[in-house]
């Protein structure tokens, strides 16, 4: 196929690119040598319309093609944020910022789009207009919430957005998506636990808030054990447990438990919330104490549209020779808002094996490059092909 011939040859020079996004990673939404580098691509490539600024940090780029009859205006995203780890992957161009790395390979994503950009604004072989959206903060900060908030599908015009993510473990370069609910939402709780503190030689005179928030933990394991239809799907981590005093000898008077609830359906979402609120305070007064719960909603359930999930599954077959049907996620993904917005969809390409995303010998297969810009690239003209 000619778009993956292309991307072929340009292969070096995407590779490129994405490692040096991968030595110099930013997080959330201080991405501003990252926005920069991409909206100089943006330029060099000869971009009809170029916006800095938006989601904070974000980058639009218009590429017009050889007509506009169809009138249609399709937007391609990629994320550019890196996560909070210490790299240990020992290549060469590892980060050289510590504590910051490319542990979910939006270095390949962002690497990816630039390229498929560049076939796209040399070529132009489609009737209308596509959109290419650089989103800065997927990793916890709402980066593509910010971005709609600013405006930018009713300012660009869009009117279908298409996403994608490396998967580990898929074979390389090959591709699966579904239909519906994909990836899970994301909400988070603080619970604050009061009790009383004191010596830890004389326990009876206090009321251990160790003791409590441990009942708590477990008890929040039986939303999903007890509560939810066994048929739904729900996890309730705690990832966070703090003491107010770190003594040998000091029974604390305040814990801190932190954590996170995924669910995939908004009634689940509802229960999920409810009964952690009424089994953290209702824990907490059997024993004489007091729990305060503060539960956030954050990233809401992704749901890919019908039609276009068809569409794009029938593009990565197109490229890859299949597609197949991807299980359900249970991580978040904040393409949920541009999805919210506008119909689209959002697929996984295969990144061979590897370690997994989030862990600090993860690396982005550069391998995978010309099937994701294929991808991209084949969504445009074939969504809109020139006469």
């Amino acid at each position: 196929m000619p778009v993956k011939n292309r991307f072929a040859e340009l292969q070096d020079e995407i590779t490129a690119w994405r490692r040096d996004l991968h030595e110099h990673p930013e997080l959330l939404f201080d991405t501003h040598r990252t926005s920069a580098l991409v909206a100089e691509k943006l330029k060099d490539f000869g971009c009809d319309e170029i916006v800095t600024g938006l989601g904070r940090t974000g980058v639009v780029g218009v590429i017009k093609g050889k007509a506009n009859g169809s009138g249609k205006v399709i937007g391609l995203r990629a994320d550019m944020d890196a996560l909070p780890i210490l790299e240990q992957t020992g290549v060469e161009y590892a980060s050289k910022t510590p504590g910051a790395m490319h542990a979910c390979g939006h270095d390949g994503h962002t690497a990816m789009l630039l390229g498929a950009a560049k076939y796209l604004a040399e070529t132009r072989n489609f009737d209308g207009t596509v959109v290419v959206i650089f989103q800065p903060a997927e990793e916890g900060g709402g980066g593509g919430r910010e971005m709609c908030k600013d405006g930018m599908m009713d300012r660009f015009g869009i009117q279908e957005v298409y996403g994608m993510h490396n998967w580990p473990g898929r074979p390389l370069g090959s591709f699966a998506i579904r239909p519906g609910p994909f990836f899970a939402a994301t909400d988070i709780f603080e619970i604050e636990v009061e009790g009383m503190g004191g010596h830890a030689a004389k326990p009876q005179e206090t009321i251990d808030t160790t003791v409590v928030a441990s009942h708590i933990v477990i008890a929040a394991q039986t939303i999903a054990s007890r509560n939810a239809d066994p048929v739904d799907q729900v996890v309730v981590s705690v990832t966070s447990f703090e003491t107010s005093s770190h003594a040998f000898n000091v029974i604390p008077q305040r814990v801190t438990l932190k954590g996170t609830v995924r669910t995939l359906e908004g009634h689940v979402r509802d229960l999920a919330e409810t009964r952690l609120k009424k089994l953290a305070t209702g824990v907490a007064e059997s024993f004489g104490a007091t729990a305060k719960v503060d539960y956030t909603r954050n990233y809401p359930v992704m749901v890919n549209h019908d039609e276009q999930t068809a569409f794009a599954a029938e593009v990565a077959a197109s490229v890859s020779g299949d597609c197949d049907e991807a299980p359900l996620v249970m991580g978040g993904e904040d393409f949920a808002f541009m999805l919210e917005e506008r119909p689209g969809a959002y697929i996984l390409v295969g990144n061979g094996a590897s370690a997994d995303v989030h862990h600090p010998e993860y690396n982005f297969n550069d391998d995978a490059i010309p099937a994701g810009c294929s991808w991209w690239a084949e969504i445009v003209e074939k969504r809109m092909p020139a006469a």
